[in-house]
């Protein structure tokens, strides 16, 4: 018998080998298949860890950027009212720097008014004389305390206002309105409209009913 003819009676022989590939083959793959799998569910679990790491990380930035807003807002709001407390105090040092320096001359300003009413009799040439520089010298430092915002109080019957006048004595007065200023004993001022020195005067009351009846 030859080779041939063996081979044609026996053809089942070689089939077992070929379904034995065939279901390793088989196997193979789906041990691939599962692998595969696997590495993809993996995959995905580290997707979805990574985007909520990132999310708690964006929240946690944004949190961060609006308490530094808040902090950035608060020095802003601080540096401003700095800014005006300074401008404000620089101010006030401009127009009352010269404050003490203007009650010291108030003084000698007060002497010059008392030397004008000691004077009672202005027929002296040489007298009237000394009262008209006297008067030249007053009038020169008034001029000069207005340049600087200085202005005299001389209420004299005008209503009383204790925000700018000093009552030494009330006087009872049936020819003037009460609370009104009958004389001047020492006259006020004002520097920018903060009293230096306020005025002393006398003020008048209302006539007791005694005073009334027996007029």
């Amino acid at each position: 018998m030859t080779q041939e003819q063996k081979g044609q009676e026996n053809p089942a022989a070689e089939e077992p080998e070929t379904v034995f590939d065939e279901v390793a083959g088989n196997e193979s793959g789906d041990n691939t298949d599962s692998a595969d799998s696997t590495d993809s569910a993996d995959s995905t679990d580290s997707t979805e860890m990574s985007v909520e790491q990132t999310l708690d990380a964006l929240a946690a930035a944004e949190t961060a950027l609006a308490t530094q807003k808040e902090e950035v807002l608060r020095v802003q709001a601080e540096m401003q009212n700095l800014r005006r407390r300074t401008e404000q105090d620089i101010e006030k040092a401009h127009k009352y720097g010269q404050e003490k320096f203007s009650s010291e001359l108030l003084v000698v300003i007060d002497n010059l008014e008392r030397a004008l009413q000691a004077v009672t009799n202005r027929d002296d040439e040489l007298l009237n004389a000394l009262c008209d520089g006297v008067e030249l010298t007053l009038k020169s430092f008034l001029d000069c305390f207005r340049k600087f915002n200085i202005e005299q109080i001389d209420p004299l019957g005008e209503p009383f206002d204790p925000q700018l006048h000093q009552a030494v004595v009330m006087q009872e007065s049936a020819d003037s309105e009460p609370d009104t200023v009958l004389l001047v004993m020492q006259k006020g001022y004002t520097l920018h409209g903060r009293v230096l020195r306020p005025a002393m005067v006398i003020v008048s009351r209302a006539p007791s009913p005694g005073i009334n009846e027996k007029a």
